[in-house]
């Protein structure tokens, strides 16, 4: 029984964990708003505990600050912060893909995951092309959490997946706050897998060098707008 009860609560704050996750995501929780264990407790109607040991774990993934007195806060990121993220990004992403061109054979004899990244792909690239932001961040978030899955590195795509989540957290406040979010939304996700499933080199990396460069053209535009 204790071993049942153990799981039961881990489970329960791993699920309020995520959708917290995906409130600060969507914009609902903004950066620097303030909230209590106490308050997401009754918000959700469950103990306080796991959502303690949830804000804990959200506040390890650099999404919220923790104040001993006031409770937790949604971390704001800066324009420097996300500029910093892309350039971290930008790093790890090159040499995942260049170990990837080096490793054709083993594309090939593993083609069925491709085919759901694929569609991952897809799905990103009509969501950015019609500017809907609330379909394209679950989709972005996976195709990219696949695509570094091939890596065979968990920490490698752990990592990643984590700079990506706070990117989002950083944009999404600032593209729905924008006359023409769309504009600014990279869409290039099918172009990456085409580049990858024909093990192109070059392809590649003038794809991933594209998304780099989008992005900080973009960081650009945010500090013109101060």
């Amino acid at each position: 029984m204790p071993a049942s009860g153990a799981v039961t609560r881990n489970t329960l704050r791993q699920q309020i964990a995520d959708a917290l996750r995906d409130e600060v995501l969507a914009g609902r929780l903004q950066p620097g708003q303030e909230f209590t264990v106490k308050h997401i407790a009754e918000q959700y109607g469950v103990s306080a505990t796991p959502v303690r040991e949830a804000l804990v774990d959200l506040t390890a993934q650099g999404l919220l600050d923790s104040d001993q007195h006031k409770g937790f806060r949604v971390h704001q990121f800066s324009v420097e912060d996300y500029r910093g993220m892309v350039e971290a990004r930008a790093l790890i992403v090159d040499g995942i893909f260049r170990r990837l061109c080096d490793r054709t054979g083993a594309l090939h004899a593993h083609g069925a995951p491709l085919v759901s990244v694929r569609r991952r792909a897809e799905e990103a690239a009509r969501a950015a092309r019609a500017g809907d932001l609330d379909v394209l961040i679950g989709y972005d978030l996976r195709f990219w959490r696949e695509l570094s899955g091939f890596v065979a590195n968990r920490y490698i795509a752990d990592f990643l997946h984590r700079l990506r989540v706070q990117a989002w957290v950083f944009a999404v406040p600032h593209l729905r706050a924008a006359r023409e979010p769309g504009a600014w939304l990279w869409n290039g996700h099918e172009e990456l897998v085409d580049a990858v499933t024909r093990a192109d080199p070059e392809a590649v990396m003038a794809v991933v060098d594209a998304y780099n460069e989008h992005s900080m053209r973009w960081a650009d535009h945010l500090d013109g707008l101060r």
